[in-house]
């Protein structure tokens, strides 16, 4: 498999975000920087790990462009509906909390993308099992409740 010229800027990309979250980690206190510093970490390994891979590939087969094949079924449609999606979600999320605007974000978007239902209903709730598990109560993080949400208790 030859490297991809357009891998190269996936993986600058990704080291610029590693850099990134790693100087607003940095803000947060010494005793908050335990998860942050995991999953930066985590993700910096995963890109050098991709780098390697890369750097293999192109002494063994070479490099190709690779960008004509990256977008060669693009669907400006399904791309437009979900970033329309996504920020009707973040609209949502300030009025109706975290909870229910993802629920609703990712019933729409899997149904829009024709996912059955059953496996939609499944993803579904192990995502929001996921996070509540793993934010609300392992890491006691208060996610975002909503102002409609306020206003009714």
């Amino acid at each position: 498999m030859k490297m991809k010229k357009s891998d190269i800027g996936v993986v600058a990309v990704m080291y610029f975000v590693c850099a990134f979250f790693y100087s607003q980690m940095l803000q947060l206190k010494a005793d908050s920087q335990t998860y942050p510093r995991f999953t930066i970490l985590l993700l910096f390994g995963l890109t050098t790990l991709y780098l390697v891979q890369m750097l293999v590939n192109w002494k063994r087969h070479g490099v190709q462009q690779g960008r004509d094949e990256a977008f060669l079924e693009f669907q400006s449609a399904q791309f437009f509906v979900c970033l329309a999606a996504t920020i009707l979600y973040l609209v949502l999320m300030y009025f109706l909390g975290f909870y229910i605007s993802t629920v609703l974000f990712m019933a729409a978007v899997l149904l829009y993308l024709r996912v059955p239902y059953l496996h939609a209903g499944i993803t579904i709730i192990v995502i929001l099992a996921l996070i509540y598990f793993a934010f609300s109560r392992f890491l006691g993080v208060r996610l975002p409740v909503g102002t409609l949400i306020k206003a009714l208790r």
